[in-house]
This record gives C-alpha cells, sequence and structure tokens, in this order.
C-alpha cells in the first residue's frame, strides 16, 4: 500500500482531490475536467480509494465520488512542526529585510542627539 504522500504526489490525483472539494461528483465530471480517458481517471480514483482519501456511492449506472479527509488530517498533522519551522525562519527573514530596508542612521559629528 503507498503511503498517502505517495499517492497524492500525482498532480492529477491532487487535481481530482481539488475538484472534489467543492463537492461530490461523477466520474463523467472529473473526466471532463482533466482531459484524460476515462480508464486513466478510473485509475487514479482506484488509487485514491484504496489510500482511503475518497469514497462513492451509486446513484443509478453512475458512481458519485466524494473526498475523504481523515487521511489528509493525518498528513497535516506531520506536516505542522515544519510548517511551524518555516513560519519561525519567515519571521526571521523578515525581521532581517525590515533591518536592510531601515538601517539606523549615525549620528551627526557635532551635533548631541535631541532629547
Amino acid at each position: 500500500m503507498s503511503s498517502t504522500f505517495e499517492v497524492v504526489a500525482e498532480p492529477n490525483r491532487r487535481t481530482i482531490l481539488d475538484l472534489l472539494l467543492a463537492g461530490e461528483r461523477p466520474v463523467g465530471e472529473l473526466v471532463d475536467a482533466l482531459s484524460v480517458s476515462q480508464p486513466a481517471v478510473s485509475k487514479h480514483l482506484r488509487v485514491l480509494r484504496q489510500a482511503g482519501l475518497v469514497e462513492f456511492r451509486t446513484e443509478a449506472q453512475r458512481r458519485i465520488y466524494r473526498i475523504r479527509t481523515e487521511p489528509l488530517r493525518d498528513m497535516d498533522t506531520w506536516l505542522a512542526p515544519y510548517r511551524a519551522s518555516w513560519a519561525s525562519h519567515l519571521d526571521a527573514l523578515e525581521r532581517h529585510l525590515g533591518v536592510i530596508a531601515d538601517p539606523p542612521r549615525p549620528a551627526r559629528a557635532g551635533r548631541a542627539p535631541k532629547g
């Protein structure tokens, strides 16, 4: 079984998840949105289903897919410390760029500072 990260690494699968984030969709709509063959979309959906990222319900002759967020929450939990680390690095960069953009000005010789 592939990890959730391996499954979502494929761009078409991420696009499918993005489309399903907006709501349930039948396979035909996913095929139209991705501009790839129906067998290719079905293969991606099977991989997503095996990873627990999507599920479907049957409506007459159609399968209607929807996203399952539980595995994505697990990924989010795993990523949280990395996100915090990046945030602290970006905050430090912002402070550094602020210092560069507005460097302290030396006092002029012969003048006493106001105050």
